[in-house]
């Protein structure tokens, strides 16, 4: 009898040892939860606000209705749920293992300005952005020829736009119908002038620097000849803006610039036609499409699409697999490098309907 009593004594003990650590411990962890800090923007460190958007290393964005300010790069330290406002920038400054740390204007007032730290996983830094979610087909108005369109915002008025594979891009360029710009070696660059020589004979096709326009001083680039339309085609830079802009001369004609594009053009030997695509200064790229005619010298706009939501890449690679498929490298919108970090390029084809034109 005596080892049963010792065993009874024994297991009480052991229960009434259990029992009241367990209820301090969710007294604890009751306490803690009623007992976390409120925090306003009283409690993060005041900054100088950022007033060069130049100077941000990179901006972040989110998609969710709100996020999370923390004092410190600590997931347990105090922080602040914020609502999350269209209009507010999140300037990012520095990667801290989950964390990032911002820059952030309170009702956008530089003046009162704080710093912050916010989850990674709650935002997408301007490198990391894809376009994955992004409604492609998004425009802000397009022509059809001489007719303007503000009211339709779709794309799939004229075709279809999607994004594929970098493989897909790079098999497709292979077979690319869109001419190859080659070197005329007639023209050349003589005294800081362009010139055009035939047998003897010089012709004076633009100054090559120092021409005054109202968009600044001007310099021009020689980038080759168009055989199928026999046009020299000029890169045209201002040295006080950021416009530049692509030129055709015909150099049997007068020595002058007649026609033009935004950025570098595809032409489709056959159909005389001219497309180019490029990112617009105002709303996301402009994407163009015009018949050249050669008796009067002149481009006739077939379609022009400005599309919101994202940027060209390199346009030199831009390139027409059949006169009804278009390929083009972009970046999001927003998307921008960093210091050691570079933007994810993504890759769309453009697919026009059966005779749109």
């Amino acid at each position: 009898m005596k080892p049963i009593y010792q065993f009874l004594i024994s297991s009480t003990m052991v229960l009434m040892g259990c029992n009241p650590k367990n209820k301090t411990t969710e007294a604890n962890k009751a306490g803690t939860e009623i007992n976390q800090k409120i925090i306003t923007f009283a409690d993060f460190k005041k900054i100088k606000g950022v007033d060069n958007v130049q100077e941000v290393p990179f901006q972040l964005f989110t998609r969710l209705d709100s996020v999370q300010f923390f004092v410190s790069p600590d997931k347990n330290a105090a922080h602040l749920k914020m609502a999350y406002n269209k209009l507010d920038n999140y300037y990012g400054f520095e990667e801290l293992g989950d964390f990032y740390s911002i820059h952030y204007s309170i009702n956008n007032n530089i003046s009162n300005s704080i710093e912050a730290f916010v989850l990674k996983s709650e935002f997408t830094a301007s490198f990391d952005l894809t376009l994955k979610g992004i409604n492609l087909s998004e425009i802000r108005s397009s022509t059809l020829k001489e007719s303007q369109d503000f009211k339709n915002k779709s794309f799939n008025k004229y075709g279809t736009i999607t994004e594929v594979s970098e493989q897909e891009f790079k098999t497709a360029s292979t077979n690319r119908i869109n001419e190859v710009l080659v070197k005329n070696p007639k023209i050349k660059l003589k005294d800081g002038n362009w010139i055009y020589a035939d047998n003897g004979k010089e012709t004076m096709i633009t100054q090559h620097e120092a021409v005054s326009t109202e968009e600044g001083t001007l310099s021009n680039e020689y980038i080759g000849q168009s055989p199928s339309l026999h046009l020299e085609i000029f890169k045209e830079n201002s040295d006080e803006t950021a416009v530049s802009y692509y030129t055709f001369y015909n150099v049997k004609s007068l020595a002058n610039f007649e026609i033009s594009t935004d950025s570098y053009p595809q032409i489709l030997p056959g159909k005389n036609r001219i497309s180019y695509i490029s990112s617009n200064n105002d709303v996301g790229s402009d994407f163009a499409i015009s018949q050249y005619t050669a008796q009067n010298h002149n481009l006739e706009t077939l379609l022009y699409i400005n599309f919101t939501n994202f940027k060209i890449g390199d346009e030199t690679q831009a390139f027409w697999k059949d006169d009804k498929t278009f390929y083009a490298e972009v970046y999001p919108t927003n998307s921008a490098a960093a210091k050691g970090k570079k933007q994810k390029a993504a890759f769309i084809k453009i697919q026009l309907k059966d005779n749109l034109f």
